[in-house]
């Protein structure tokens, strides 16, 4: 389907451009792993290293970072005593939000120059868009 690929390639030029005019708190990964721990609660190590495509030891060294910044804790897995859990913190919340606000400005200027009758295109496709990420694995 051709508008599978140009919805593809203009999603990953706005995240591009939206990247760009924001200054970086934390990295791509860090700031998915995050997001993950934010959305779905505590989460084994083993899984966020599955669901982020990186080994168990890059994941490890990741979260073992973000603990040391304050941003996550770890805790003993109640299901299996050899598994450790993965939890965001307030700070780690606090700072996903800090995030997200520093993109909704960028994008508030990109559609403030948009003309009206587009951003109305854009604001009713919202839902559709919406349900489209929750259906994408």
């Amino acid at each position: 389907m051709e508008s599978a690929a140009e919805l593809d390639a203009a999603i990953l030029a706005l995240y591009w451009r939206i990247s760009r005019q924001t200054q970086r708190e934390l990295s791509r990964s860090a700031a998915s792993v995050l997001g993950t721990l934010r959305d779905e609660g505590p989460t084994r190590i083993t899984e966020l290293a599955n669901l982020e495509a990186v080994t168990q030891p890059t994941m490890t060294t990741l979260v073992t970072r973000l603990e040391r910044d304050g941003l996550v804790t770890r805790s003993p897995d109640p299901d299996d005593a050899r598994a450790v859990l993965a939890g965001i913190t307030d700070e780690g919340r606090e700072r996903l939000s800090r995030m997200r606000a520093a993109r909704a400005a960028v994008l508030d200027a990109a559609l403030a120059a948009l003309e009206p009758n587009e951003r109305e295109a854009l604001e009713a496709a919202l839902p559709v868009l919406e349900k489209l990420s929750r259906r994408t694995p």
